[in-house]
């Protein structure tokens, strides 16, 4: 046995291959047997295009059995799989396809004209849908090719994936994903949350994306259970599905929405052994009202794309609310000073990690990976959070978030908790925009309920709650924060879009 991570989740599922794997809306379910001839057949075709071991397959489609059996294609070949969000538009897909030059480019059905164009002026040697008929569909060349049964022998540290990062800090990175690191953090989360062969998962989640594609699939498969596949999170979908499983992971949202739902409750989670948190941090107060609603405290968990799944909560034990728990076992945390020194619990200062999950570095930008790597084998996160006595970990933000004004170093989390407990607050986000006098200004965004929540209540509600100093300069009252496909706030579209907020003050 190689170190591909298709025979280590083959391993999982090798004795129950008859078992139902994705339970669709609207379709009969597929066994584990079924996606695995699939994921032969399709490999057929990429090798057929001479789609070889190392070389790049870029895949760009929607949610679907075929998109999981591409992704088990690549890895029994030792392709390179590079899932792209499919809201990415024509000019971004061409980036992508410069920077991580694949051999072949999977994608959407209604894009396929633009996609052969595309692959005609970047060199991409085979253009693939997954549509079901008709020129250019992966299925009906996998009908005409012979199926790749074998599975490719592969070293520890062969690339199995490349995701891109999100970009915030200039052009998007591909963080390249070895079958080591996703096989090791996926036994370490399948002991970590008591992976049971009984356990339902509620699939919900994209998966061009960490969290559904890996963290989710890998855990279910090395159980050999039975997913409920929905196309897209929907309170009502969600809902309907629930007395049918036993885990459910999601990103705050998704526990957002679902308790905006009237009648939802315990009745639809009696059946639920676990609901699990990620991708962004999950507010107290939402962890609080989903408990008090259902009985369940969620199970928060923290990780990067460069590093997989770091800290989790206890599956047995407290899960308290706005920490991410524990390091998983073979994961070292430290948190450190401006000059790396390590602080004592308690204190904040930035994360830095080390383990088996930690990516191989940023493709073609050593540079980048020499940045971030430190050289005794750490990896900054840029994050910023402290430890408790115990070893718990709390996040409070990113270090790109962090606020300087006038001096005082201030950290955007700890204002949003206090904003989030107002009542008529939905949500909010605290950012820093630039100030002629304070270097930049304390400034909020808040989605409120009822419109009577005014500045001077929001400004009375904080000032026992916090110093002078952290108090927002200005709150602007907006319907939505801006999100990203994984839920998480992209605060640098607000510093964006309110950059000359304060271009008019005066610098008495």
């Amino acid at each position: 046995m190689s170190d591909n991570l298709f025979e280590t989740l083959h391993a999982g599922f090798a004795g129950r291959m008859e078992r139902p794997f994705l339970a669709a809306p609207d379709a009969a379910p597929l066994s584990y047997g079924e996606v695995v001839q699939r994921s032969a057949a399709f490999a057929g075709a990429l090798r057929a295009v001479r789609v070889d071991v190392g070389d790049r397959v870029l895949v760009q489609v929607e949610k679907s059995a075929d998109a999981i059996a591409t992704w088990l294609a690549c890895l029994r070949m030792g392709a390179v799989y590079v899932p792209l969000n499919v809201a990415y538009t024509q000019e971004e897909l061409a980036y992508y396809l410069d920077d991580a030059a694949p051999r072949a480019m999977v994608g959407l059905p209604r894009r396929e004209p633009e996609l052969q164009a595309l692959a005609r002026r970047h060199d991409v040697a085979a253009t693939f849908t997954l549509g079901q008929t008709g020129d250019g569909s992966l299925p009906s060349a996998a009908a005409a090719t012979a199926p790749f049964d074998e599975v490719a022998p592969l070293g520890a540290s062969d690339l199995a994936a490349m995701l891109y990062t999100s970009g915030t800090t200039g052009k998007p990175k591909g963080a390249m994903i070895t079958h080591d690191n996703l096989a090791t953090n996926a036994r370490a989360l399948f002991d970590t949350w008591g992976w049971r062969d009984d356990d339902v998962l509620l699939h919900a989640l994209p998966v061009f994306h960490v969290h559904g594609l890996f963290v989710a699939l890998h855990c279910a498969m090395l159980a050999g259970s039975r997913i409920e596949f929905l196309p897209r999170f929907t309170p009502g979908a969600v809902r309907e599905a629930l007395p049918r499983a036993t885990v459910f992971m999601g990103v705050p949202t998704f526990y957002t929405r679902l308790l905006a739902e009237s009648g939802f409750g315990r009745e639809e989670c009696a059946h639920m052994r676990l609901f699990i948190s990620g991708s962004a941090p999950l507010p107290e107060r939402v962890f609080r009202a989903f408990e008090r609603r259902t009985g369940h405290a969620v199970l928060e968990r923290y990780g990067m794309t460069e590093t997989g799944i770091l800290t989790s909560n206890p599956l047995v034990g407290d899960r308290v609310a706005g920490t991410v728990g524990y390091p998983l076992p073979g994961v070292e945390l430290r948190v450190v000073d401006d000059d790396r020194r390590p602080l004592e619990s308690g204190r904040t200062g930035s994360i830095e990690v080390r383990g088996p999950g930690l990516f191989r570095g940023y493709w073609r930008n050593p540079a980048k990976t020499k940045e971030e790597l430190r050289d005794d084998g750490f990896f900054r996160t840029g994050d910023l959070g402290h430890r408790d006595a115990e070893g718990r970990v709390t996040l409070v933000g990113r270090s790109s978030d962090m606020i300087i004004s006038g001096g005082y170093n201030v950290y955007p989390k700890e204002i949003e908790l206090c904003l989030d407990e107002i009542h008529g607050v939905v949500e909010s986000a605290v950012v820093g925009l630039p100030h002629p006098d304070f270097g930049e200004a304390v400034s909020a965004f808040v989605v409120r309920s009822d419109r009577a929540t005014s500045e001077t209540e929001i400004e009375g509600a904080l000032a026992d709650k916090l110093a002078r100093f952290k108090h927002p300069k200005r709150v602007f009252f907006v319907d939505a924060l801006p999100r990203n496909a994984m839920g998480k706030v992209q605060k640098t579209v607000l510093r964006r879009e309110h950059v000359d907020a304060f271009s008019d003050e005066p610098e008495d």
